[in-house]
């Protein structure tokens, strides 16, 4: 797709050239709102087909045969064989959302088969990430003859030969990207091999293990459990994987589930986010629903977040809610002082955030948030970004977020000479190295920045979807259309629109030190606009008084007392010369 730029308030924002009798026609074949059909084009789809499949998702269209996923019927054959005899199996899985996610979906979907199925969490600090020797040894010392990994395993090199050594068969499930070679363990499901012939590769960790689970009661002629499905949907949305194709349809498919079967353990993360409106969404499991749960991997003991999740136990269930929302309010005042400490390192010169990547580290910062931090630094100032917790015993323990014209993943294969531990994805990865090794990281990054990306790759742009002339669009009839491009999420964006020629109604509101609120005028249509944490809009907005502008936002729909408003969320503003 071709775009024209304009310089925004902080965002270069490109307008894709649209084919517009081409969208009419899409617009009357298929019943929607002109600037959605923009939209599909906008997002190259403009297949009959193609946008046929996106809007109505199918079994048949998007959910493949687990059987061709490499090693899949292997490993189902071994926990078969372990069910049937009665051995001992080990479920490992990790401390984030994906992996306690994993843990429970597997966990409930073994039980009703009648495994002797246990699973182990490492805490955070104590263990690290994955599988260690340790656990292995401790799993043979208790008997157990299968381990299956969730949302891990692929770098477990030294574990596998042990596991291989005592007689334990280690089935891998994981969906990191491989390393050049792989453990040598009994099986390793991972859509990311080579050699998997599976047809759609970017799972979360949970979805790789439902794929087994999906496999295995599929031989058991067995109903999938609903709960399985309410923790596919969680993991899936909170690890930020695509949107797309069969995650798209899981993700649809599981909010249709919990939207009419609401476990005891959502109605308590609900009543804890305050949460009101009569339906849940996509965007509404990242937000409010998600980022408590990632608060799990921090309990002092994570088995309690395995626990939370299948929700046996009312008390208990209440009693880790309650320890959830203190920890999640705690998490937001830590993520607030390590950015406001960024900041002031960038205000300073200490961090210079002209140069390729952000780096920074420090010893105070919990390993545990910095990957969230990381985020919100990327798009503060639209560098690749790496930040680490420095330990007492000389290492530097990590979590970088890309932007997507990077793949961070590929940087760190190229010096992992460096590295002690890492592994990820191209946008989001996690690492450690010694502290003294910093400095060469942070060269050889910057060096592969600037061999890779223009100075046009490095400016944080915002592409729009479509061009609207005012804000008539915005009507009840464009709410509705919206919920076919549901759910939304990485790869699949709420569709955003630049609206031309706006006024302002009247002088707008700062709120909190935070937010922006105004009211704006078009066509006879007056709209509320919303702009979170974009505080610097304000004095722009002040200054810009009565004279039209364009806006760059989503449309949403805001729920207060019982009613829904159609209401803009803001990103940026441009003066009508492509200026501010």
């Amino acid at each position: 797709m071709d775009y024209s730029f304009v310089q925004g308030s902080k965002y270069l924002i490109g307008i894709p050239h649209i084919d517009q009798e081409k969208a009419l026609k899409i617009s009357h074949r298929f019943g929607l709102s002109f600037s959605l059909a923009q939209t599909l084009l906008a997002r190259s789809l403009d297949d009959e087909q193609q946008i046929q499949d996106f809007l109505i998702t199918s079994v048949e269209q998007n959910v493949h045969d687990p059987k061709l996923m490499k090693d899949a019927i292997k490993a189902v054959q071994r926990i078969q064989q372990a069910i049937e005899n009665k051995e001992k199996i080990l479920i490992a899985g990790d401390y984030d959302v994906d992996g306690i996610t994993s843990s429970s979906l597997m966990l409930m979907g073994l039980l009703p088969l009648g495994a002797l199925v246990n699973f182990y969490l490492p805490n955070r600090v104590k263990d690290g990430y994955g599988l260690s020797s340790k656990i292995v040894q401790k799993a043979y010392d208790n008997g157990y003859k299968v381990i299956i990994t969730v949302d891990n395993g692929i770098t477990a090199f030294e574990s596998a030969v042990l596991a291989k050594k005592l007689g334990i068969d280690l089935i891998i499930t994981d969906h990191h990207r491989p390393h050049d070679h792989v453990p040598d363990a009994f099986a390793i499901v991972n859509p990311h091999q080579i050699d998997c012939a599976y047809p759609f590769k970017y799972f979360a960790g949970v979805g790789v293990a439902f794929k087994i689970l999906s496999l295995l009661y599929e031989q058991q002629g067995m109903q999938i459990p609903g709960k399985v499905i309410e923790l596919l949907l969680f993991g899936t949305v909170a690890d930020v994987v695509p949107l797309t194709g069969e995650n798209r349809y899981w993700v649809r498919y599981g909010l249709g589930y919990v939207n009419q079967t609401e476990s005891y353990s959502l109605t308590v993360l609900k009543q804890n986010s305050k949460f009101s409106k009569p339906e849940l969404f996509s965007t509404d499991i990242g937000f409010s629903i998600t980022p408590q749960i990632n608060a799990l991997g921090r309990l002092d003991d994570a088995r309690e977040g395995v626990q939370f999740l299948i929700g046996n136990n009312a008390s208990e269930v209440d009693r880790i809610g309650k320890i959830l929302l203190e920890m999640n309010q705690s998490r937001k005042e830590i993520e607030k002082k390590i950015i406001d400490d960024i900041v002031a390192q960038v205000e300073s010169g200490k961090i210079d955030v002209s140069k390729n990547v952000v780096i920074a580290s420090s010893h105070d910062w919990p390993s545990g948030v910095i990957g969230l931090v990381a985020s919100r630094i990327v798009g503060l100032y639209g560098k690749p970004t790496l930040l680490f917790h420095l330990t007492r015993d000389g290492l530097a323990k990590g979590s970088c977020r890309s932007i997507p014209e990077f793949n961070v993943f590929e940087a760190l294969v190229e010096s992992k000479d460096l590295l002690i531990t890492f592994g990820g994805h191209s946008h989001a990865a996690g690492l450690s190295l010694k502290i003294e090794n910093l400095p060469i990281l942070q060269e050889r990054l910057q060096d592969k920045v600037a061999q890779e990306l223009t100075e046009f790759d490095l400016k944080q742009k915002l592409l729009v979807d479509a061009r609207v002339s005012g804000l008539e669009e915005f009507s009840s009839k464009l709410m509705q259309d919206l919920r076919l491009f549901e759910p939304f999420g990485h790869q699949n964006p709420q569709p955003s629109f630049y609206v031309t020629g706006v006024v302002l109604v009247k002088k707008p509101q700062l709120l909190k030190d935070l937010h922006v609120k105004c009211s704006v005028f078009s066509d006879g249509v007056i709209k509320s606009v919303m702009f979170f944490n974009r505080p610097d809009l304000f004095d722009v907005l002040v200054t810009q008084a009565d004279e039209p502008f364009d806006i760059v936002g989503q449309v949403m729909h805001n729920y207060w007392n019982g009613n829904y408003s159609i209401e803009i969320q803001g990103i940026d503003v441009v003066k009508t010369n492509g200026t501010v």
